[in-house]
């Protein structure tokens, strides 16, 4: 597999969910059960994996000190692997070609391409924000899968 295709498809048949794992401080493994979904980066237009993740959370710690992930999306016996580099933006990682007004609809663009679905916008605006949600991108350089 070269491309998210697969991917993709993959994580439409379990509501978006996903396996990632990331690295500790002491070289073992953190894994956790996400949303994602599969969209073009803001700033690069490749096609990344994103994911919305919980403010103070032990995978964004991990992540900025190890920006790598693998996430892992299955359907039945069916699995696929993209492995990369991350690209984190949010309150506590703002960065430039990033507004407040971007970032909010980021954060919509993001769970909308996990599968999610809202209805009243304005309502999970302010939990991201009292969340201090942050965007998750991650720029395949591996993908695997036993299809």
């Amino acid at each position: 597999m070269t491309d998210l295709g697969e991917f993709e498809r993959l994580i439409g048949d379990d509501h978006g969910l996903c396996v990632v794992s990331t690295l500790r401080a002491d070289n073992t493994i953190q894994s956790s059960l996400v949303n994602a979904g599969v969209l073009k980066h803001p700033l690069t237009g490749e096609p990344v994996v994103g994911m919305v993740l919980r403010g103070g959370t032990r995978k964004l710690t991990n992540l900025r000190a190890r920006p790598r992930m693998t996430v892992v999306a299955r359907s039945g016996w069916q699995w696929a692997a993209a492995e990369g580099p991350v690209w984190i933006t949010g309150p506590d990682d703002p960065t430039p070609g990033i507004d407040p007004e971007r970032l909010r609809l980021l954060l919509r663009e993001v769970f909308t391409a996990a599968g999610g679905t809202h209805d009243n916008w304005p309502e999970y605006d302010r939990v991201m924000a009292a969340d201090r949600r942050a965007v998750v991108l991650i720029t395949p350089d591996r993908i695997y899968s036993n299809g």
